[in-house]
């Protein structure tokens, strides 16, 4: 059954919000991806949505869609700069968070390719014996680490929790963790679709598997004693 309510929180960089209704018992959070608007959803905004429960979570609406037949009644009168911010016309036609299906496939290219380039370094490394063979079990328990540390910041995300800072992320990714990021992105949506993060990610992805390449295969790089 449709409900109705107004936007009384939106969190535009995390791509969050919730919902009050009086048709129900508490605040409905909700994400970007569930939201059905041509712009981003503004404060006090009416919308209708469905609402669900999911385990001990609390309440959530998914549909959510913009109510254009019934006005903004704000839980408390805004002060007059509210008020004009409130009305001032969103500055972007699209959420900065969405990206298309089209847009997420096209990476899945690149990021393969690049993929069976660096397991190939380091099995390469290892036959050559520039790395020991440790690195390969090693490589996937650490990838397997950085895909938990996403999955913990998504969690977090959605209950307004401690977020893992970008520095740490890109951290990991940098030090060979940036496949299982990858997986991440695409299995969790998360981080997938901020764009200034992508570049970054793209950035440690490359100099991780440009300084592997360097160290397997250039003779003059001296080996550990």
């Amino acid at each position: 059954m449709k409900k109705q309510g107004a936007v009384v929180r939106w969190d535009d960089a995390k791509g969050f919000g919730f919902i009050h209704s009086p048709q129900s018992s508490a605040q409905l959070f909700f994400h970007i991806r569930d939201w059905r608007g041509s712009a981003a959803p503004a404060l006090n905004q009416r919308v209708s949505f469905e609402e669900i429960h999911v385990g001990s979570k609390g309440p959530r609406a998914m549909d959510v869609r913009p109510d254009t037949d019934r006005t903004a009644t704000p839980p408390h009168k805004p002060s007059r700069t509210a008020a004009a911010q409130t009305a001032r016309p969103p500055q972007r036609s699209h959420p900065p968070r969405r990206v298309s299906p089209r847009r997420q496939q096209a990476s899945g290219g690149p990021a393969l390719v690049l993929m069976l380039v660096w397991a190939g370094l380091l099995i390469a490394g290892v036959l050559l014996g520039r790395l020991s063979w440790l690195f390969l079990p090693a490589a996937f328990v650490f990838n397997g680490v950085t895909f938990y540390v996403y999955w913990q910041d998504k969690f977090a995300a959605t209950q307004a929790g401690w977020r893992t800072p970008e520095n740490t992320l890109h951290g990991l990714g940098l030090l060979g963790g940036w496949p299982g990021a990858w997986f991440a992105h695409q299995i969790l949506r998360h981080k997938s679709a901020k764009q200034a993060f992508r570049e970054v990610y793209w950035m440690t992805a490359i100099l991780n598997v440009t300084g592997l390449g360097a160290w397997v295969l250039l003779p003059w790089i001296p080996l550990p004693r």
